[in-house]
């Protein structure tokens, strides 16, 4: 019987490999399709006039103005050439491809607009560019060095694979910005401090998805010459690194603007005892405005910055100062009110830091807390209102200031705090409908926000929302989500198969339907918490579990027969979450079926005739292969692989204090597993076992 069953089976697993295969190739097919109808692009150019694919062996790069920076975005465009396996100036024989980077004013340009009916619109000045592409040659004009250098981010992604070949697009494009400022806001402040080879990767991306603008985000990582005492050692950055950095960012034409935070956020600061004369509340948050040495410690602070990131803004923060009137402000606050001790604050800086001659940016706060308020800030300040969930309208956060004549950046956000995945859903609503209002009110920038409120949150899983936010500042109007995320496993990771397209669907849809907030990660399953939060997101699980599953077995299959995938790094970080996702729902499904088979086997204890149901039952919850071992197993796993994505992109400093909650779980689950190996062992010899309560067994769920 077992053997004429085994030769049933055989067939049925020859044809379920065989449609698995089919499928595989259709999807190929269907992706390598969907790339052959027209160009993948992120951000989406103004004018795409798309051609024909053409097989490209070999390239030459001129540069026949020979400007220093026209010759950086020449090298720039070598170097991708090269990592995709297209031989560079080749020594023997003509090239099949000529690029020559080309300024508009000269003749050889005006000559190529002319033949082909293309202007230089005044708007395309500062970062426009045209580009030509016929068979063999390629023509990028640029009224400046930026404009140059995005016109070869754009060529770059109009050189495709079919699999077996390069080929390269022709075509017309006409392109320029729609916001003058596309920016990102790193949170360097709470946890993960990138190495500088991650920062300079950071920016090397950025630029070539043709943001323009860096912000991190320091309370107290930033390392002071007169001011040491706060930055951790070997968590902050130096001065040395900050000047390689701002020169290395400079070269990619993107401006470093560090936010220093000068009011609130500064508890890492305050807690010294140095700064006690400054602080609003003993060892607080909150710089106390009119201390004596308040203004002159942001003055130091920004002479500093000034010096070793030079642009032309200063970010002074200013945001979520809850603090302020509660000590020493109190009495000034009860008189003349919060918003206008908070803009008198504001307006000191300014006065403070006018002899470094920056324009000063600080978030938006008082726009929603006291309009009234914002016509007492200097008006060449520059706000920039926050909102980073769904608004039907986000006007209101913008007009306050609109109205006084202060100039504003829109802040919407990554959705990437205190979650193992970002909500990549909310995170396309926000950013396009925060953008397009910034876009139509006269906003001049947009700044994608990605914060590490709880100490966990790696960079390598935030690419999806940052560079959206990118494309939505370049583009006009409203952007797009969904086309966005047809395109980007292909703009980023240079996937043409559509499975880590599928993956990131299948992600985003599972932190939709589950909760996969941090502290739920962490949350003990056994504890009254955890029951509540088990009723709760039941019956989610199933689906959430399996589309994190579908997800895990995508990025495997990639890294496995994609070689030439680009951004490993962050791929691997990728399937850590979608494992950590996948836990969630596991960790709380296993925690209830140990409580039901503790309350089965206490039922039936004394019954000879179940004697080997009740061992199972037992066995199945602390055993070689018991639920409390796979809750131990799995913490243990996912410690590792979080460790190694930590790794690939931050220093060591405040790893531990993330892992420690890994070890915790860790010794919780074993020793639980010990404590019921112990009530086996009773049980065997005696027949008896104590409660579920004495044994620290949640009862089972009643529904």
């Amino acid at each position: 019987m077992i053997a004429s069953a085994t030769c049933r089976l055989i067939p049925s697993q020859r044809v379920l490999r065989a449609a698995s295969a089919l499928l595989s190739l259709v999807v190929t097919a269907v992706a390598s399709a969907q790339i052959a109808v027209h160009p993948v692009l992120t951000p989406q150019p103004r004018e795409l006039h798309a051609g024909e694919r053409v097989a490209v062996h070999s390239a030459m790069v001129t540069v026949p103005g020979g400007d220093a920076e026209d010759n950086f975005a020449a090298h720039d465009l070598e170097t991708t050439l090269a990592e995709r396996g297209i031989v560079v100036s080749p020594a023997v024989g003509a090239a099949d491809l000529t690029v020559a980077l080309l300024r508009a004013e000269t003749p050889a340009a005006r000559q190529i607009l002319s033949q082909n009916k293309l202007v230089f619109d005044p708007a395309m000045h500062d970062e426009g560019y045209v580009l030509l592409s016929t068979p063999g040659h390629v023509e990028i004009i640029g009224e400046t060095s930026a404009g140059i250098f995005y016109g070869v981010q754009t060529l770059k992604q109009l050189i495709d694979t079919d699999g077996a070949a390069n080929k390269v697009w022709t075509g017309t494009i006409r392109d320029w910005p729609a916001m003058k400022y596309r920016g990102v806001h790193d949170d360097l402040a709470r946890g993960p401090m990138p190495t500088l080879t991650f920062q300079k990767h950071q920016l090397e991306v950025f630029a070539a998805h043709k943001i323009n603008l860096y912000s991190p985000y320091f309370e107290h990582t930033l390392q002071y010459a007169s001011d040491p005492l706060a930055a951790p050692p070997g968590a902050s950055l130096t001065r040395a690194e900050s000047q390689e950095l701002a020169a290395f960012a400079r070269s990619l034409h993107i401006t470093i603007v560090p936010e220093q935070e000068a009011f609130g956020h500064l508890h890492h600061v305050l807690k010294y005892e140095k700064y006690a004369d400054i602080a609003e509340t003993p060892h607080g948050h909150v710089i106390a405005p009119g201390q004596a040495n308040s203004l002159p410690q942001i003055k130091s602070w920004f002479t500093q910055i000034a010096e070793d990131f030079p642009s032309p803004f200063l970010h002074i923060g200013a945001d979520e100062t809850f603090e302020l009137g509660t000590g020493r402000t109190k009495p000034d606050v009860e008189k003349r009110g919060l918003g206008p001790v908070y803009a008198d604050f504001l307006t000191s800086i300014h006065t403070t830091l006018a002899p470094l001659n920056r324009r000063l940016l600080f978030w938006g706060d008082l726009g929603g807390s006291d309009p009234a308020s914002v016509a007492r800030l200097p008006k060449d300040m520059i706000a920039i209102p926050w909102i980073y969930w769904h608004q039907d309208n986000y006007d209101g956060n913008i007009t306050p200031f609109k109205r006084v004549g202060i100039e504003t950046w829109v802040a919407p956000g990554d959705a990437n705090w205190r979650v193992v995945y970002p909500l990549g859903n909310t995170a396309l609503d926000n950013i396009s409908g925060f953008v397009e209002s910034g876009q139509r009110l006269g906003s001049t920038g947009e700044l994608t926000t990605v914060w590490n409120d709880d100490g966990e949150g790696l960079f390598n899983l935030d690419w999806f929302g940052v560079l959206f936010g990118g494309a939505a500042g370049w583009q006009p109007g409203k952007s797009d989500g969904a086309a966005y995320q047809a395109t980007f496993g292909t703009t980023f990771y240079g996937d043409t198969t559509g499975r880590i397209d599928e993956a990131q669907r299948n992600l985003m849809s599972a932190v939709d339907d589950l909760d996969v907030s941090d502290d739920t990660f962490w949350l003990d399953p056994w504890s009254e918490a955890g029951q509540k939060k088990a009723a709760k997101i039941r019956s989610t699980i199933p689906k959430a579990r399996l589309q994190a599953e579908r997800a895990i077995e995508l990025i495997e299959t990639v890294l496995a027969t994609e070689p030439h995938i680009r951004e490993r790094d962050a791929l691997l970080a990728m399937e850590m979450a979608a494992r950590r996702i996948d836990f969630i729902g596991m960790k709380f499904q296993l925690s209830e079926e140990m409580s039901i088979a503790y309350a089965r086997a206490y039922a039936q204890k004394d019954d000879p005739q179940h004697e080997t149901e009740t061992r199972e039952l037992l066995y199945s919850i602390s055993s070689m292969n018991g639920r409390c071992q796979d809750l131990r197993d799995g913490y243990s796993m996912i410690k590792n692989l979080y460790r190694a994505s930590w790794l690939a992109e931050n220093r060591p400093y405040w790893l531990d204090n993330v892992l420690v909650r890994y070890d915790l779980q860790i010794e919780e689950w074993q020793r639980r597993g010990d404590k019921v190996n112990n009530l086996i062992d009773r049980w065997q010899q005696d027949k008896s076992l104590p409660t579920a309560k004495e044994a620290g067994i949640p009862p089972p769920p009643t529904n």
